[in-house]
């Protein structure tokens, strides 16, 4: 089954509706779900990343996983503040095994994306520049929880890097969103690495499903009708690896409580302001901060978000139990 869409929202609102009336699964390790299998999703416009729904309108924590990633490790401790389910995921208490930053960065020994780029950089219509995220040997032993993700293939066309994720299964509601976030934007940051601009996201799960628990929060998405179409700001041009190092510098000094003046740094607008939301989330509770971070942002895609943080109390932030 395929849905193309111009946005994740509008992609949802066709997903949704189908997944509820698709074919009760039981027996799965979650829960009894809904599944449509052989599931591929299609969006146009990549940069349209950002749901504007009510329910699944939540860009902190996925920014968080994001940094997880780029940060090149799997340690709890990253993640937790920003989506504190992942507790569930790790059998040390320390790390998450299937944790996608090592590897990507440092799987075997091998920069995944660092091969990617080289690969696409000297010959650019490849049909190889390809990452491996599940190993043979994460069926082996007993973990509790391996990736989701398979794949991740870039092609360039036509001047565009084009991306393709391969899933083994997707939680349609609660993983979905975050892991359209997640990719497009690493997405973007090999285009722009390579001086490309970005094409089509395309989508693919084995196992595309719906948990009973989220079947009522799926309804009411499609209930509330038409959302405003909005996408994020263009990536700058140029290798943004640079300004990604101190976005990453940036989280821990917020997260140490340190004052950070994103302005200051002498980065491009569109890596301040995602500073700025790391600022946003961690200042939950503290409204005056709040608008004053709302007030220097330079694009308003972000105003709508930052204003769900106003009224939710001081625990939700960073070293808390918050979850955006």
């Amino acid at each position: 089954m395929e849905f193309i869409a111009d946005t994740l929202d509008d992609a949802l609102l066709q997903l949704y509706p189908q997944l509820l009336k698709a074919p009760k699964v039981d027996g799965a390790t979650r829960g009894s779900n809904r599944e449509l299998r052989g599931v591929t999703v299609e969006i146009m416009k990549p940069r349209a990343r950002l749901s504007r729904t009510e329910t699944r309108g939540k860009p902190f924590s996925a920014l968080g996983e994001l940094l997880w990633y780029l940060s090149k490790d799997n340690q709890l401790d990253f993640i937790v503040p920003f989506v504190p389910a992942y507790k569930t995921e790790s059998d040390d208490g320390k790390t998450v095994y299937g944790g996608y930053g090592p590897r990507l960065f440092r799987q075997r020994g091998q920069d995944q994306i660092a091969n990617v780029l080289k690969l696409l950089s000297n010959r650019p219509t490849t049909r190889r520049a390809l990452i491996q995220i599940f190993n043979a040997e994460d069926l082996s032993g007993h973990r509790s929880e391996i990736p989701c993700t398979t794949t991740l293939q870039f092609l360039q066309r036509d001047g565009k890097l084009e991306m393709i994720t391969t899933m083994r299964s997707n939680d349609a509601y609660k993983g979905l969103p975050h892991d359209v976030f997640c990719f497009t934007m690493l997405q973007e940051m090999l285009a722009r690495t390579l001086s490309y601009d970005i094409g089509p996201y395309r989508h693919f799960a084995g196992s595309m499903h719906l948990y009973d628990d989220n079947c009522d929060d799926a309804v009411r998405l499609t209930e509330e009708g038409f959302q405003s179409r909005i996408e994020m700001p263009s990536m700058p041009n140029g290798d943004p690896w640079p300004s990604i190092a101190h976005v990453m510098s940036a989280l821990e000094e917020i997260r140490s409580g340190q004052a950070v003046d994103a302005s200051a740094l002498g980065l491009d607008p569109y890596w301040s302001d995602l500073i700025r939301l790391l600022q946003v989330f961690a200042a939950t509770g503290n409204q005056t901060a709040i608008a004053d971070l709302r007030q220097a942002m330079t694009s308003d895609c972000y105003k709508y978000y930052i204003d769900s943080r106003t009224n939710l109390p001081m625990k939700d932030r960073f070293g808390g139990q918050a979850s955006s």
